[in-house]
């Protein structure tokens, strides 16, 4: 997410049908764990169970109860029933995503207080949540921690790990991995530390040596080096990149993936005209599995701050320049946030998007939606159970047919 501070402004309502109607309007609710309103759908709709905590009227024909969700969440194989939901269908030959889930997002918050207590100024993920989603079929986390609490200032980014802060970085990590799960740990700081941009290569790759080391026999580990550069240019992020692969790879953390992120907040959109295009050709690994992590958001600025999307096809567009850079240079390539509003003109944009990449002839590995965390309240993009607005349109419609 580019703007931290702005997260208590960004919330929308989620317009849900009561137990005053008769019946639930298309696309309302008509069911879920808690739910006391109707539960049979206006003429048109079915009731459609999307989770545990939410069945909803989709279009189709009419009925009284909830059905399975069957119907529209299919197989996401490339040789199954085509993605399909009310935000349109995905019809070109796919490779199914091998990673796809969400941004666990809570330890990273309250970053101007260091180090902050555990409860007032942040937070872990919520057990319960990780098992929804991992219940739900994603097989995919992405953990932000803040650097200044793992590395307290006092002893820099090479020094000793703070130990109750590592220990419940740590504690999380097994949570996830001990359900078969994929976690990326990532430093969510934006290459500024203790107030100033990092630019010691050498320090870098000793950090990365020195956490790599600590999760090195846990497969399931994902060592995503560096949230959102967004102040050098895109030669001396390359740079920066390129140190920690070689510190998690001198840790002997040799079948991990890395996640490697540019400048300019690591947008797909900006990809090429950032420089990171021309920089990270560069880039190596001698294991041979980096992939180039980006970030998309489909508003007027890009920034995950409006629930307004551009358009409904918004999403593909701002992907296609990364897409072709990523076919002609055989980079691998993860979508490490995307967000949008909860409307029909942005769960089309998000469809569309991960429809695109899956059609991508296997160029794109990955996707996690931002976000879920337990501190979220009404964010507009929050699918955290079980009342996160995200999770009545963009779960169901968006995501899930991707699964």
């Amino acid at each position: 997410m580019k703007l931290l501070s702005s997260f208590a402004s960004l919330a929308v309502s989620v317009a849900l049908s009561t137990s005053a109607l008769a019946q639930s309007p298309i696309w309302g609710q008509c069911g879920g764990i808690g739910w006391t309103g109707s539960t049979t759908c206006a003429s048109g709709s079915s009731c459609v169970v999307s989770n545990p905590y939410y069945s909803q009227c989709l279009p189709g024909s009419s009925g009284s109860s909830p059905t399975t969700s069957s119907g529209t969440s299919p197989t996401s194989t490339s040789s199954g029933t085509a993605p399909s939901s009310g935000a349109g269908t995905c019809t070109g030959t796919r490779t199914k995503f091998k990673f796809f889930g969400v941004n666990e997002s809570g330890a990273e918050f309250g970053n101007t207080v260091i180090p902050g207590t555990l409860g007032k100024d942040y937070t872990w993920p919520d057990p319960n949540s990780i098992s929804f989603f991992i219940q739900q079929g994603f097989n995919f986390f992405r953990l932000p921690f803040l650097l200044e609490r793992l590395c307290p200032p006092a002893t820099g980014i090479t020094g000793p790990f703070d130990p109750n802060y590592f220990g419940n970085l740590s504690a999380t990590v097994n949570e996830i991995t001990s359900q078969g799960a994929y976690v990326a740990i990532e430093p969510h700081n934006y290459l500024i530390y203790n107030g100033a941009t990092l630019s010691s290569t050498s320090d870098f790759q000793t950090f990365w040596k020195n956490l790599a080391g600590q999760f090195k026999t846990n497969s399931h580990v994902i060592f995503d080096l560096m949230n959102e550069p967004y102040q050098p240019t895109a030669q001396v992020v390359y740079g920066m990149m390129q140190a920690g692969v070689n510190g998690v790879r001198s840790s002997g953390a040799t079948s991990q993936l890395i996640l490697v992120e540019g400048t300019s907040w690591t947008g797909a959109w900006t990809w090429t005209s950032s420089g990171n295009a021309a920089a990270f050709t560069a880039l190596t690994d001698p294991n041979n599995n980096v992939a180039i992590e980006m970030h998309q958001y489909l508003d007027s600025d890009g920034s995950g701050t409006s629930a307004t999307c551009v358009s409904n096809t918004i999403g593909v567009e701002r992907l296609a320049d990364a897409t072709a850079w990523l076919q002609s240079t055989g980079f691998k390539g993860f979508l490490g946030e995307i967000g949008a509003g909860s409307n029909t003109a942005c769960i089309q944009a998000v469809f569309g998007a991960l429809c695109s990449m899956q059609e991508a002839g296997g160029a794109w590995i990955g996707a996690s939606w931002w976000a879920a965390g337990p501190w979220w309240s009404t964010y507009f993009q929050s699918i955290e159970p079980p009342s996160g607005a995200a999770i009545p349109s963009i779960l169901p419609q968006a995501l899930e047919p991707f699964l």
